[in-house]
């Protein structure tokens, strides 16, 4: 354990107390600037990059059951500084993959901390809501031109909040409104409006992104989420309760939905986005297209052909996360990304019904991981920020998970213990 999560064993230490309690402040401060990455890069890199140093200077430990991770996400890199190899011109892919090793040393770090001090997702999930609700602010704003600046906002007449683009936007809003949704169902009723206003926000937000891969990201989550609770959740009460307010809110969204449909600007973009295929879908080197031609030629690309370079041999990126793995990284990348993604969800799924203080996080992030895994078949989620916040999640839950039972008898592994909240 680092010095930054002191509490030792012995006694209480002062200094050591506000030392850990300064560290988590600043991990609570970097997860909310992950909501504004206008540019690469953000804020976000340089503070947190400020922040993990510091943080391995003071002793951060990666334990075994962490180490899988680091390992992975080390073949991954390897793949795509092998890419670079293949490059006739660099250009700006030094600084891509640089950025690439930061966000992987990043969820290795939060899984660390994670585990080092369960209490922590508490603050990064309320972080992560703080920073969607302002983002969405500036997107919903934008969007209506009520702001001084509205453009720097919006791209292609869609919201963007804070973000270089509308389809990083709308999924990073999708967590965060997970969280409040299960708060909303497990606490007190007293407290329902706050949260409730808050997940309005955010879902205006990402309504007007005009996202369709987080429009299904966040209908799939949210039906994941209650779907996991009435499994987990035994009383007949508890289960009606979650049934009720679920229809509740699923009206209300409808609601909100047909009067922010009563804009014609609203309406209209609404109308051509919800198309399932669009013409740089379906048409002549669209999406599909390009996915089928990037495939075949990968086959014969073991290196990969480096980052960026895809978009300039066809109209535009791979808009596959699979393929761009290949395309990016190499053989070795795509290899360890695809072991990465099911060896997390394996062992998110193992876990995810068991009562922990920290299973409602991991539940969370494990609903919104498979997600992200599907949209990632039409887009690319290899920058995404929360992404790696959510592999750093479901990791550190899992090895408080192992080291709980290797703190307790064999027989105690089973007895069933009170039912978490998240108050």
């Amino acid at each position: 354990m680092s010095t930054l999560d002191a509490t030792s064993a012995a006694g209480f230490h002062p200094q050591r107390a506000a030392v850990a309690i300064l560290g988590s402040a600043m991990v609570t401060f970097g997860v909310f600037l992950s909501g504004f990455v206008i540019a690469e890069p953000a804020p976000y890199e340089v503070f947190m990059a400020a922040l993990i140093g510091l943080w391995f200077l003071f002793g951060l430990k990666i334990s075994r059951s962490v180490a899988p991770l680091l390992a992975l996400l080390i073949l991954f890199m390897t793949g795509g500084i092998l890419s670079l190899t293949v490059m006739s011109d660099l250009a700006t892919a030094p600084m891509y993959m640089a950025v690439s090793g930061f966000l992987c040393l990043s969820s290795v770090f939060y899984a660390a901390i994670i585990e080092a001090r369960h209490e922590r997702l508490k603050l990064i999930f309320d972080a992560w809501v703080a920073a969607g609700v302002l983002t969405s602010l500036l997107g919903i704003l934008g969007y209506f031109g009520a702001i001084p600046g509205a453009s720097n906002f919006t791209l292609y007449d869609r919201a963007k909040g804070a973000f270089q683009d509308p389809n990083v936007f709308g999924p990073f809003l999708v967590a965060p409104s997970i969280y409040l949704m299960y708060r909303l169902l497990t606490e007190r009723i007293a407290t329902a409006p706050v949260k409730a206003a808050a997940i309005l926000v955010m879902a205006l937000g990402l309504f007007l992104s005009f996202s369709r891969a987080a429009w299904g990201l966040y209908l799939f989550c949210a039906c994941a989420l209650v779907l996991v609770m009435l499994l987990k959740e035994r009383t007949g009460a508890f289960r009606l309760k979650i049934l009720v307010l679920a229809l509740g809110g699923a009206l209300l969204m409808i609601a909100a939905l047909a009067v922010a449909l009563q804009i014609p600007q609203v309406a209209d973009l609404f109308s051509n986005r919800t198309q399932l295929v669009q013409d740089y879908d379906g048409g002549h080197l669209g999406r599909f297209d390009r996915h089928k031609i990037g495939f075949l030629m990968s086959m014969e690309k073991p290196l990969g052909i480096g980052p960026m370079v895809f978009s300039t041999m066809f109209p535009e990126d791979e808009h596959n996360i699979w393929l761009k793995s290949l395309t990016s990284y190499g053989w070795l990348g795509f290899v360890s990304y695809v072991t990465l993604i099911l060896w997390t969800l394996t062992m998110g799924f193992r876990f995810l019904l068991l009562d922990r203080p920290w299973q409602p996080y991991l539940m969370i992030s494990w609903i919104v991981l498979i997600g992200h895994a599907a949209i990632g078949n039409v887009i690319d989620t290899d920058h995404w920020r929360h992404f790696f916040l959510l592999l750093g999640v479901i990791w550190g839950c899992g090895a408080l998970e192992y080291r709980h039972r290797r703190k307790i008898p064999a027989t105690q592994k089973r007895r069933s213990q009170p039912a978490p909240t998240l108050r």
